[in-house]
């Protein structure tokens, strides 16, 4: 298959910071720091190279496999309230990237080398800008909408299905925060994800779970414990 055959970059953007679980990304997770599960899981789908951008100290000392570079992330790219769009753009420019690029959270240490594979296929289809995770969701959410300020209801989406029984709604995804493919040169010229081209790789919520708390981190350590794959990576 062509995106086999392809050259491809991860990038894998950590920080010290975290208000839900302090230390998250270097909390030792199934055996190895959150973080490496990440490096590990873009290694198996065939990266050529894994920038790891980070703050963390002891992760820019540490030892890591071969093809795994390490990018100092500035004070100002590293708060709470800073998006990623940045943080991707200045780990691209630091390296000089081009070529598709996946972005790999590790929060999400539960997806797939396949999910790496699938959603690079489908970006060099050449039928999307962007390509991203998402899991199934509660249709219900079609019902919802905003209050304008004089008190008008605006629904999300159509108006019809604020009013429709919840078994005839259609099926609703949302992004899991897994899995984002793109070219380099798009996202840097772009400056960030926004897009009305954007494909879709489809992951069961079982293997969804973002860790932002104790609970997410202990709902993972369980699901691996019980993955032959996980323990074998």
């Amino acid at each position: 298959m062509p995106y086999a055959l392809t050259e491809w970059t991860a990038v894998v953007p950590i920080r010290a910071g975290s208000r839900g679980l302090p230390g998250k990304n270097v909390r030792e997770l199934a055996g190895k720091p959150l973080y490496r599960h990440a490096v590990d899981t873009a290694l198996q789908a065939g990266a050529s190279q894994v920038l790891v951008s980070t703050d963390i100290p002891e992760v820019l000392n540490a030892d890591h496999p071969v093809g795994v570079r390490l990018i100092f992330r500035p004070d100002e790219l590293a708060g709470d309230g800073v998006d990623m769009a940045p943080v991707m753009l200045h780990a691209l420019k630091t390296c000089d990237v081009s070529g598709p690029v996946v972005l790999l959270q590790a929060t999400s240490p539960l997806r797939q080398a396949a999910d790496v594979l699938s959603a690079l296929e489908q970006l060099l289809s050449g039928q999307f800008d962007l390509v991203m995770s998402v899991t199934p969701a509660e249709s219900a959410v079609l019902k919802w909408g905003f209050v304008a300020v004089e008190g008008r209801y605006q629904p999300l989406s159509e108006a019809r299905y604020c009013f429709a029984n919840r078994q005839s709604l259609p099926p609703v995804f949302r992004p899991n925060g897994a899995v984002y493919a793109m070219q380099a040169d798009w996202f840097v010229t772009n400056r960030g994800f926004v897009t009305e081209r954007i494909g879709t790789v489809i992951m069961p919520a079982e293997r969804s779970r973002d860790i932002d708390n104790l609970s997410d981190f202990e709902y993972c350590a369980q699901q691996m414990s019980n993955s032959p794959e996980k323990k074998a990576s």
